[in-house]
């Protein structure tokens, strides 16, 4: 799997599908399951409300809510997590806005309360749940004609097969893609903070929303989708420019964002969208590509998933619309995508409906859906991200209020 999963966990994964399938039941699909807890390995595990689709040709993935992961130093806090990734080890990476708690919630750091002060932008956890390493912010990041490069409003975050850490960043003048060594060492950037050129710039980004670099072609792929309203793509080798594409692999177009974004434009304009529009909309927010080569597009605001694919000559081609629950509006449904070790599961992360779909990958057949708006385990509140690792288990990460990480126990298949 493509910077997603680890070849050490395949075995395992794969022995646990085959037992599921072919052994006993699991326990009792049901909507309105109570929250049963139970102690696995000395966490406690409790039960998601599930969705599960009538007549499913598939047996469906089923999830516990680990309520003890992560476990943080005891007076970190973290804000919203608008980036998550598993690196090659099944540790998991968060990338959390500081900024965006306030003086109140960092009593501690402002010498007003006992408690708390804010965790760095960046963190590695365990698959347990322990902090590994910690880093991120100014200090790190070059500057280039007086501006550093940190973005003001982290956003979206990768870590690649050979783990090197990659993020962006939406707000005021966040126009950059930087990568990292595990350890936060700097190693190369796209675009430059300040500066943005419109939709059909090789150079100049607007406020990037997601990173995917394939390790194996050698391509990095950037939703440049918060000013801007496209994806485009580079050599890793030398940095160069490769293409770019908009809605339906044609150029982008649809103009671009009137100065910069912020929270309060999430919602905006959301009645004038369209599952057909011509262009994509104005939060052009994940990109991600499968094993076999098929390339994802969160084209959000629109409410669907664009899929391409390369040609022979190395050009992306529009292969077909994935809509799921197409007439939401409000925050939109696709915000994430990811997929099961064996890629036979997608996993959409549904910002306003605040669930993830399970869709069986081949046919894009939805088998099921676990999740609903609220704060309490297995609840989203603006659900930003989902990965997974490679043993099946899912992480999901929240912003606006939602300011969490949940992680998502594969229990069985049903």
């Amino acid at each position: 799997m493509l910077g997603r999963i680890k070849n050490h966990g395949w075995l395992a994964y794969t022995a646990m599908l085959a037992c599921m399938l072919t052994g006993a039941a699991h326990a009792e699909r049901n909507q309105q399951r109570p929250e049963v807890a139970s102690e696995a390995g000395g966490h406690a595990l409790v039960d998601v409300v599930f969705y599960p689709v009538e007549g499913a040709q598939h047996k469906v993935p089923q999830f516990r809510v680990e309520t003890s992961w992560p476990s943080l130093p005891s007076t970190w806090l973290i804000g919203q997590v608008p980036g998550l990734a598993v690196d090659s080890q099944d540790n998991v990476w968060i990338l959390h806005r500081p900024n965006s708690l306030s003086r109140l919630d960092l009593g501690l750091e402002n010498g007003m309360g006992l408690c708390c002060e804010a965790a760095p932008h960046v963190l590695q956890i365990s698959p347990q749940g322990k902090v590994l390493a910690s880093w991120g912010g100014p200090e790190i990041t070059p500057s280039i004609d007086g501006e550093n490069q940190w973005p003001s409003t982290v956003h979206g975050l990768f870590v690649d097969e050979e783990d090197t850490i990659w993020l962006g960043g939406n707000g005021d003048g966040d126009h950059v893609v930087l990568n990292f060594s595990p350890k936060g060492e700097f190693i190369r950037q796209f675009g430059v903070r300040g500066k943005t050129a419109g939709n059909l710039s090789e150079e100049a980004l607007g406020n990037p929303a997601d990173i995917y670099h394939n390790t194996q072609t050698k391509k990095v792929f950037i939703a440049d989708g918060y000013i801007n309203k496209r994806i485009t793509a580079y050599d890793s080798t030398d940095n160069g420019f490769e293409q770019l594409w908009g809605a339906y692999g044609k150029p982008p177009g649809g103009g671009t964002r009137e100065g910069s974004f912020d929270q309060s434009q999430a919602t905006a304009n959301a009645a004038n969208t369209s599952t057909k529009a011509e262009n994509f909309g104005d939060i052009v927010h994940c990109v991600t590509q499968a094993d076999d080569g098929r390339i994802y597009v969160c084209d959000r605001r629109n409410n669907r998933i664009q899929i391409f694919k390369a040609n022979t000559d190395g050009q992306v081609v529009f292969l077909q619309d994935l809509i799921i629950e197409g007439d939401t509006g409000g925050l939109g449904t696709a915000s994430d995508i990811a997929f099961s070790p064996d890629n036979k599961y997608m996993y959409v992360a549904d910002m306003m409906n605040g669930r993830v779909w399970i869709l069986w990958h081949d046919t894009y057949e939805v088998l099921g859906s676990f999740g609903r708006p609220g704060r309490y385990p297995g609840q989203f509140t603006w659900l930003h991200s989902v990965v997974v690792d490679s043993q099946g288990n899912l992480y999901t990460s929240e912003v606006n209020t939602g300011r969490r990480v949940q992680k998502f126990v594969l229990s069985g298949f049903q």
